[in-house]
């Protein structure tokens, strides 16, 4: 039984209006055929973009989280490379001053700690508030992972600036700020 067969049953239309509405669907249906319009079903037009926002909108969510997870998964691996290859600390009898931004820090470290600092060799980076000592290559892989990773290192001198006057004369063993 049709919606039209319900409503003049119940009386809610009369028999009239029932044949004017099928006049006007019949009209709508030979001006479709005849111009080859199609009718927009605004309901359906806007069913569709609801759907294509929400699907852009997943699309983003999905992206965020995925940055997250490897935000956090390159932090593992940097506090893995940090812990596995960290030389002892504070074993030295010999204070190595450096600059923390602003500030300027003091570590105990051996003689050959102070010289491979010095020559580029060992780096300083900050994991929990603490300072750890650690191969160049380290640092070189973890600034990979994280350019933003503040790492203290001192760039080897390759060769000695050839027009230098003071080149010749040592600087004193005992000297060290």
């Amino acid at each position: 039984m049709s919606l039209k067969d319900q409503l003049l049953k119940a009386g809610l239309i009369d028999q009239k209006k029932a044949k004017k509405a099928d006049v006007a669907k019949h009209k709508q249906l030979k001006q479709k055929q005849k111009n080859k319009i199609e009718t927009v079903d605004e309901a359906k037009v806007a069913a569709a973009q609801a759907q294509a926002e929400k699907v852009e909108r997943d699309r983003q969510l999905n992206a965020e989280r995925k940055a997250e997870a490897e935000r956090k998964a390159y932090a593992a691996q940097i506090r893995q490379l940090i812990e596995m290859n960290r030389q002892p600390i504070n074993s030295g009898d010999i204070a190595y001053s450096f600059t923390d931004g602003t500030l300027v820090k003091r570590i105990h470290v051996t003689a050959l700690q102070q010289k491979q600092l010095s020559n580029g060799r060992l780096c300083i980076i900050k994991l929990d508030g603490q300072y750890e000592l650690i191969p160049s290559l380290v640092a070189e892989k973890i600034l990979q992972r994280d350019p933003t990773t503040p790492v203290l290192s001192n760039q080897p001198t390759e060769t000695p600036d050839e027009e230098d006057p003071y080149a010749d004369f040592q600087v004193p063993d005992d000297l060290m700020w």
